[in-house]
């Protein structure tokens, strides 16, 4: 079973074991459509340090049941949520904002900056 696949069964073991009130969050950028497609409210999010805009437009989307601007937004950002994890987090996002001049890419031990294989990548 694919990771996929197991996570949206968890959600939607969730949402059906738990109170309408019960509020249920992607922890995972990647999963944000099929978790609010099975009853999700919203994502904690870390492309959003990156790109709020856009992640607030789909989960808008998804949200609303615009399935085909939620899609087209998944697909067009999924590439960046994976990347953001080709090293542990936070260090890819905070290379990414240091890309753009809003911080420095420092990080505190135990983690390191960027390496320059992944570094290129991300770029």
């Amino acid at each position: 079973m694919s990771t996929f696949s197991c996570q949206s069964e968890r959600v939607s073991a969730l949402r059906s074991a738990v109170p309408e009130a019960f509020e249920i969050l992607s922890g995972d950028d990647s999963l944000t459509l099929p978790f609010i497609a099975a009853g999700a409210v919203g994502v904690i999010s870390v492309a959003s340090n990156v790109v709020p805009a856009e992640v607030v437009a789909l989960v808008n989307a998804a949200l609303a049941g615009d399935a085909q601007k939620a899609r087209e937004l998944h697909f067009r950002l999924y590439p960046l949520f994976k990347d953001l994890f080709i090293e542990p987090n936070p260090v890819p996002a905070k290379h990414a904002l240091a890309l753009r001049g809003e911080m420095r890419p420092d990080v505190r031990l135990p983690l390191c900056e960027m390496g320059d294989s992944t570094r290129g990548h991300l770029d």
